[in-house]
């Protein structure tokens, strides 16, 4: 009676799966999962029904004829000016953020928090009502200013934060190596610190460039004349005019067109960054 009790507990042991047992079982359920989820949704789908509300071969070309390549244009536009615009505001306020002055600190991490609680839509729609407030007030570039001025202070207050995170990653020593040679704070900052830092954040602000050219769909709320419409403003119109998706998939493309290159750009930008650790 003990040798069967001893013989059962030393068999159980090896019959316990192995980690790398449950780990291969738990990837094969998830394959299977995934395989009846597809086969449920092509069973219950229409693709003739797809491809003529998504893929409308007419819409494709009469889309791609009828005025893509300005709203395209104008979606690059909108987004580099904002970009130069917040770029420039941001590193202002970044070093305001790490000043001794305690009131440039103050109002720099009022700006900041002010701007990153808003929605980018509603600082578009208070710039474009704006006028109403001053009357005869006119934004330099039209359009194209209020729509970088929107933007551009959004994304001043996300870009002070990564610049600031910059600043502070460069080596202290390097400061302190430079004002004992007597390089004045101001030229030292400009030579020494920026630059690096500037090398650190690239992938960072990459990636506010990517959102800001997300950011420029929001245009469309402060009225838009034929000639300043963006992607999205674009094929939305013709999407209610022909009660048809296709312009919108076509401009959903162009984003991607724009977005992915500059995707890969940060990913390959983060790999060598590692790899020089």
């Amino acid at each position: 009676m003990s040798t069967a009790t001893t013989s059962s507990t030393t068999e159980a042991p090896r019959r316990r799966m192995s980690p790398r047992k449950r780990a291969q079982r738990a990837r094969w359920a998830q394959y299977a999962f995934l395989i009846i989820v597809l086969i449920v949704l092509i069973s219950v789908s229409d693709p003739r029904q797809i491809l003529k509300v998504f893929f409308r071969g007419d819409l494709v070309i009469d889309t791609l004829t009828q005025g893509l390549g300005h709203a395209l244009l104008n979606t690059i536009y909108y987004t580099a000016g904002a970009f130069v615009l917040g770029l420039t505001a941001g590193t202002v306020l970044a070093l305001m953020r790490l000043s001794q002055v305690a009131p440039y600190r103050w109002l720099a991490g009022i700006y900041i928090e002010l701007f990153r609680g808003l929605p980018a839509i509603v600082v578009l729609l208070g710039f474009g009502l704006l006028p109403l407030a001053f009357p005869g007030l006119e934004i330099p570039f039209g359009t194209y200013g209020v729509v970088w001025l929107a933007l551009g202070i959004v994304a001043a207050a996300y870009m002070a934060e990564t610049i600031r995170a910059g600043i502070q990653a460069v080596p202290k020593g390097q400061v302190e190596a430079a004002r004992s040679l007597g390089m004045p704070p101001g030229i030292a900052n400009r030579k020494i610190v920026l630059p690096q830092a500037f090398r650190i954040i690239t992938p960072p602000l990459t990636n506010e460039l990517i959102l800001l050219v997300k950011d420029s769909s929001l245009v469309y709320i402060i009225g838009l004349s034929a000639g300043g419409y963006d992607l999205t403003k674009y094929g939305r119109d013709l999407a209610q005019t022909n009660a048809n998706l296709t312009p919108l998939v076509i401009a959903g493309l162009c984003y991607l067109v724009i977005t992915l290159p500059l995707s890969f750009l940060v990913r390959r930008m983060e790999s060598r960054a590692q790899r020089a650790r």
